[in-house]
Formats: structure tokens, sequence, C-alpha cells
């Protein structure tokens, strides 16, 4: 524990004077960061800089309003639907999302507003159909063999 700034001292000899003895005692000496320049220095900084740096550093991202993160779920779902191994399963991934929208429409969201609409599951099947004439989505050699190894929407 630091000592207590003696009586008659000023605070800035006090403060200079801890910092100065610290650093005799090597006590700065191997911090992180030590010779690198202070990321960010001369940006601006927003009001929630500090946890966006944490998140950033621990892998996270800043966890978006539901009704972002529905609008979200949907758009992966849709392209999981789109390539997903059978009919069967592209009607239970859109019947399932189909479920969360028209709850949040029905309940409301938290953050912007819903503006999603239940996906038409025949519409999704016969979309499927067509990327996969067959029934079954086609292998990589497959696709290869056709020339169709851009990504299908």
């Amino acid at each position: 524990m630091t000592e207590r700034k003696p009586l008659g001292m000023p605070f800035e000899s006090w403060i200079d004077r801890q910092i100065r003895e610290a650093a005799e005692r090597g006590e700065f000496d191997d911090l992180p960061g030590t010779g690198k320049p202070i990321p960010g220095a001369g940006r601006p900084q927003d009001d929630n800089w500090w946890i966006k740096n944490k998140l950033a550093e621990e892998g996270l991202s800043m966890p978006l309003p539901p009704s972002l993160a529905l609008r979200k779920e949907a758009d992966e779902v849709l392209e999981l639907a789109l390539k997903a191994g059978s009919e069967g399963e592209v009607r239970l991934l859109v019947q399932g999302i189909n479920e969360k929208i028209n709850k949040a429409i029905r309940r409301g969201a938290a953050g912007p507003p819903v503006d999603l609409f239940p996906f038409n599951v025949e519409r999704v099947v016969e979309r499927w159909r067509v990327s996969y004439p067959d029934g079954r989505p086609r292998t990589r050699e497959e696709e290869d063999d056709q020339g169709a190894g851009v990504r299908r929407r």
C-alpha cells in the first residue's frame, strides 16, 4: 500500500515522487505493450470503446437487438435450407424459422421494427428442387464436372 501524502507537500510533487520511485524499483518494466504504440491513439473514441475492444480481444461480437438477430437468423436458415440434404429437412428448417418470425410479429421484438414475413415453404422447396433436380445435393465432384462451382442463392 502506498504511503499517505505528507502534509504541506503539493500533490503533484508527491505523485511524481511515487511514480519515480516505482520506476526505479522496476515496477513498470515488462508491462504488456511496452515499446509499442498505444492502440487507437489519435482516433476518436465512442462511449463504448472499452467494451468493443474487450469483445474483439475475446473474439466475440456485439449482440444484435432481437429484431436484427432474427433477420440475420432468417437469412442463415434460408441459406442452410437451400443446401439441405432432403426436402423434409428444407421443410423443417423453414417451418422452424417461420414460427420464430410469427412469434416476433405477434409479440414484437426490441430494436427496429420486425419487417420480416414468414417464408412460403413451397417456394423455398421449389428453389431447393431447382438446385437439386434429382432430389439430393450434388457432391463437390459433380458440381466441378458441371462447372457449377459458383455458389447459388
